[in-house]
């Protein structure tokens, strides 16, 4: 068996994933509330949120991806509900929702690049994570997500549509 490289919340993140992913018809609902959870966990007791969940999230995501590819499961049809999840929980715990955005959206991306998936559909998914959770925070968080993206993330402003009004 190879040995895995992910980190130890990579390898947590994977385990509760693929156990999503098995116990419930509803797949995407299930990979939001996991990945919202294993964010609030891991920066339980931090002093700074951001910093904290722009440093995690990368491992988050990773551990998602990889459970999606071990069950068999789309990778893009994992990426969405993530970035979502992290960016919906970020918001919850106060962190900086744009820096969040963006640090899930550049983890997800890279992930799906170390997992060999299309850059571009990843990009897509993510960024649409992203701006879907933003636009459920409120006008201010989504004008913020979709400013952070377009200006930090490569191809994001391909994906990004005006805000809903």
């Amino acid at each position: 068996m190879v040995e895995s490289t992910l980190t130890a919340i990579g390898r947590i993140t994977k385990k509760a994933v693929i156990g999503a992913l098995k116990g419930t018809g509803e797949k995407s609902q299930a990979i939001v509330e996991t990945t919202a959870d294993l964010v609030k966990g891991t920066i339980e007791g931090v002093g700074d949120f951001t910093v904290a969940i722009e440093k995690r999230v990368g491992e988050i995501v990773s551990g998602t991806i990889d459970a999606a590819t071990e069950v068999g499961e789309n990778v893009f049809m994992t990426i969405k509900p993530t970035v979502y999840g992290i960016v919906k929980a970020g918001s919850d715990v106060g962190a900086d929702v744009a820096k969040t955005a963006v640090a899930a959206t550049q983890g997800a991306i890279k992930a799906a690049a170390k997992a060999g998936t299309n850059i571009s559909e990843a990009t897509k998914e993510a960024v649409t994570g992203a701006i879907e959770a933003g636009d459920e925070i409120g006008a201010h968080a989504s004008k913020a997500v979709r400013d952070a993206l377009t200006t930090s993330v490569k191809g994001a402003k391909d994906v990004i549509k005006p805000s809903p009004k």
